[in-house]
């Protein structure tokens, strides 16, 4: 079962809520709503699962409902990262029924596209289980989406590469290209790194990372190796610093992978591929 996951600060969900929900409401708001449902009209309605999941974006989700009206209550059943099946209820919503029907799409937009995150990171998390191997995720999000989409991989119990390009250095093979070697490229890396930030570098092949080995960088990324080559390089690594396996990962192949030995196996799928859960908002 996957821990805590702290919700997002509302200062860090407020700009990405807001667009979604100005982006709906338009420039004129709900005029359905306002054409049929009278000011003083209450409801209860239940977010309720439709499909096998993992359920990630209640902080979205309650932060929309919170924008459109702070006196709807929202009790939540099932919590992020908890699992869910068909018919079970995730949270309960009872009071103005004008603002519930105003934020529901909002909510389970969020919710669905971060839960079908969070449950295909369960799925590959599950497939390397009893390894030492970690799934984290990669900087290939929606734009304007990574923190949330970022903490449903977290809620579907895998973990993050870096989050952008201010937080750690990671050389790549263009980078690699435009400095002319691969040696050059990391000792420029590691000169300017200081003691806080983290330096990893792609190696394509056997050669590259014996070449790399004596500069000591904090990480390297095994670049779409196979099988074989991935256990070769965790053994000319020895444990010197960490090692990560990328490309051609899939569901079928990352069990064979996490067992060569590597400590971290990136996957840009959870956060490109997802599909959504299904969830829907029924009256209660």
């Amino acid at each position: 079962m996957t821990s805590f996951i702290p919700p997002l600060p509302d200062i860090v969900l407020e700009p990405i809520v807001r667009l979604a929900l100005s982006e709906d409401l338009g420039r004129a708001g709900d005029l359905t709503t306002d054409a049929t449902i009278p000011p003083d009209t209450t409801m209860a309605v239940n977010i309720v699962g439709r499909k096998d999941g993992v359920i990630a974006g209640l902080d979205a989700a309650s932060l929309a409902l919170r924008m459109i009206d702070t006196s709807v209550s929202l009790d939540i059943e099932t919590p992020d990262g908890a699992a869910v099946a068909p018919g079970q209820v995730v949270a309960r919503l009872n009071g103005s029924a004008r603002s519930i029907l105003t934020a529901e799409r909002t909510m389970l937009n969020f919710m669905g596209r971060l839960s079908g995150i969070a449950t295909l990171t369960r799925e590959f998390v599950s497939r390397i289980e009893g390894s030492d191997a970690k799934i984290v995720c990669t900087r290939k999000t929606t734009p304007g989406h990574r923190a949330v989409e970022k903490r449903a991989v977290r809620c579907g119990g895998g973990t993050s590469h870096r989050y952008g390009l201010d937080d750690a250095i990671m050389i790549k093979d263009n980078h690699i290209a435009a400095c002319g070697s691969i040696t050059e490229a990391l000792k420029r890396a590691l000169d300017y790194a200081g003691h806080l930030r983290m330096v990893e570098i792609e190696v394509d092949t056997l050669d590259q990372l014996e070449e790399i080995i004596p500069l000591k960088p904090h990480a390297v990324l095994l670049d779409n190796m196979s099988c074989d080559n991935l256990r070769e390089a965790v053994r000319m690594v020895g444990g010197a610093f960490t090692t990560e396996a990328s490309g051609g990962v899939n569901l079928d192949t990352v069990a064979e992978i996490a067992s060569t030995g590597v400590d971290f196996i990136s996957v840009g799928a959870l956060t490109h591929s997802a599909l959504n859960l299904d969830l829907g908002m029924d009256a209660a």
